[in-house]
């Protein structure tokens, strides 16, 4: 069974944006930090940015001021916004606990943005 579900992924031109949710089904959601992180293709899964229980955020360099994590805890989603969508930006992006959890991995969303 999977423990997150991500969606929201899709083909967007450079200077676009897309939001991101992720479907978590921890009971202690609302306790877990949460990240989002995403893999290029042929490069090593990054951390893209993260969220404590009590809602402080931290984010890569390469997305500040671009992309904004929430969460929500009554429904157990984390959301990334990603506005001002680079082609580097472009990726499987996936949910997860942070730091990672090995077991907590789901299918990720494919974002692709065109030049």
């Amino acid at each position: 069974q999977a423990q997150v579900v991500e969606s929201g992924g899709g083909l967007v031109q450079a200077g676009g944006s897309l939001r991101l949710s992720c479907a978590a089904s921890r009971t202690i959601f609302r306790l877990d930090t949460m990240g989002w992180y995403r893999q290029a293709p042929a490069a090593q899964r990054e951390l893209v940015a993260f969220i404590t229980s009590g809602g402080i955020t931290t984010y890569a360099d390469s997305v500040k001021g671009r992309f904004t994590i929430a969460r929500d805890n009554a429904k157990k989603m984390v959301l990334l916004q990603m506005n001002s969508l680079k082609p580097e930006d472009t990726g499987v992006y996936y949910c997860n606990l942070y730091p990672a959890a090995r077991d907590y991995w789901g299918q990720g969303t494919q974002v692709t943005v065109s030049s």
